[in-house]
C-alpha cells in the first residue's frame, strides 16, 4: 500500500506543514543511509528517496498530528529548486552562508565525499555493541535538503544567533518562524518542546527557551541552543551506534541545558 493508498492527499498539504513536520507524510527508512560496503559511497537522488517514502502508508491527515519525517525537508528542497530555477546547494550559500559570511560551512557537490577543512573524525557502529568504523569519507546526498550541510559548532552558533535575530528573515518570516506546534513527548526531544518552520524550541530550567535544530548523520550529531538574548552553545558527538534513540538527544539536550543556564 502506496501512499496514496494509505489516505494520503498531496494537494491538502502545505508548505509550512512540510516545514513544522504535520503534514502526516512518511519518512524514507533510516537504513538507506547505512554506509557499509558500496552503499558508503553510493549517490542517491533526492527525488528516488521521496518516491521511497511516499511508497508508505500516510501516517495522519495533514494538520493533525506531529512526526518527524526527512521527506518533508526533501520536498521543501525540490520546491526552491522548482521556485527558483537554480540548484539548492546555490541558493543555501547565496540566502544563507554567504550572507553572514560563514567561511567554514558548505553544502558538499555531487560526488564530493571528504570534508574540505580540519575535522574531527567520525565513527560509525552499524548497531549497539559492535565495533565502531571510521565513517568520515562518505557520500551524504542521502540527507540532501534533509541535513547535507557542513559547518562548525561556532558558525552554527552564529547562523541560529543571525537567524533569530532578523538578519537572514523580514519581521512577518521571523514570526513565522516563531509559530510552533505542541511535540509529542515520544518524539525525546525533551519536555515542553514545540516545533516550528525549520526550528524547534525547548523550555530552559533557568527560563526562557533554547531554540535551534538538531542532525545526525553516519558518526555525527550535533545539537545546537541559542536563547533569545544572545547566548549560544552548540554540542558536537562524533561517535554513534545505529539509528538515533530518544535518550541520546535528551542527554544531549541537558547538557545545551546545563550550558546556557550557567551563571
Amino acid at each position: 500500500m502506496g501512499y496514496r493508498d494509505g489516505g494520503g492527499d498531496g494537494r491538502r498539504i502545505t508548505v509550512p506543514q512540510l516545514l513544522q513536520h504535520t503534514s502526516g507524510l512518511p519518512d524514507y527508512p533510516f537504513s538507506l543511509g547505512v554506509l557499509t560496503g558500496k552503499g558508503r559511497h553510493t549517490y542517491r537522488d533526492p527525488r528516488t528517496l521521496v518516491d521511497v517514502g511516499l511508497a508508505h502508508k500516510a501516517l495522519f491527515a495533514p494538520g493533525t498530528s506531529w512526526s518527524y519525517s526527512d521527506t518533508n525537508y526533501l520536498l521543501a528542497g525540490l520546491l526552491i529548486e522548482k521556485a527558483t530555477g537554480r540548484p539548492l546547494a546555490e541558493q543555501i550559500t547565496k540566502r544563507g552562508i554567504g550572507r553572514i559570511g560563514l567561511r567554514h560551512t558548505s553544502f558538499p557537490g555531487v560526488g564530493e565525499e571528504r570534508i574540505r577543512e580540519a575535522h574531527p573524525q567520525g565513527f560509525f557502529a552499524a548497531k549497539p555493541g559492535a565495533p565502531l568504523e571510521n565513517i568520515t569519507e562518505m557520500d551524504p546526498s542521502w540527507g540532501w535538503a534533509a541535513g547535507q550541510v557542513i559547518s562548525t559548532p561556532s558558525e552554527l552558533n552564529r547562523f541560529f544567533t543571525a537567524l533569530l535575530d532578523g538578519k537572514l528573515l523580514k519581521p512577518a518570516q521571523l514570526a513565522q518562524l516563531r509559530t510552533t506546534v505542541k511535540v509529542p513527548e515520544s518524539a525525546g526531544m525533551g519536555p515542553g518542546a514545540r516545533y516550528g518552520p525549520g526550528v524547534s524550541s525547548t523550555p530552559l530550567s533557568c527560563g526562557g527557551l533554547m531554540w535551534g535544530h538538531g542532525g545526525d548523520i553516519h558518526g555525527y550529531a550535533t545539537r545546537p541552543g541559542v536563547t533569545d538574548d544572545g547566548r549560544a552553545v552548540t554540542v558536537a558527538v562524533t561517535a554513534d551506534a545505529g539509528p538515533p534513540t530518544e535518550q541520546g538527544p535528551v542527554d544531549v539536550e541537558a547538557v545545551l541545558d546545563t550550558a546556557l543556564c550557567k551563571k
